[in-house]
């Protein structure tokens, strides 16, 4: 996120005839989820474990979708897989022998 920002008053100055200032990573640090109540937080200042790192990791990523709906919406279903305990499939199905991956063409 802070590339494409940096591009885009990248862009406008160089459009405008001007140097562009050099490129300035912030670290902002890093959150994983490792299981239900279950996260790492290192922000730099402060780390935190468990769950209120993995409070912190949900409002974080919810904070940084784009548009209330999209919010709204990853809220509901992030908490309905929560307390139904769901989980998603994530099969790959299919017979490989049988999908024909060749061009037309050939």
């Amino acid at each position: 996120m802070q590339q494409g920002r940096y591009v885009a008053r990248a862009l406008r100055s160089r459009l405008k005839g001007q140097a562009p200032p050099p490129f300035r990573y912030r670290d902002k640090g890093s959150l994983a989820v490792i299981g239900r109540y279950a996260a790492v937080a290192d922000l730099g200042f402060v780390h935190f474990a468990g769950w209120p790192a993995w409070l912190i990791w949900l409002f974080i990523h919810i904070a940084y979708l784009i548009e209330f709906d999209n919010k709204l919406l990853v809220l509901f279903q992030w908490g309905m897989d929560y307390f139904t305990r769901k989980r998603g499939a994530r099969l790959i199905t299919g017979d490989a022998e049988k999908e024909d991956y060749s061009y037309p063409n050939e």
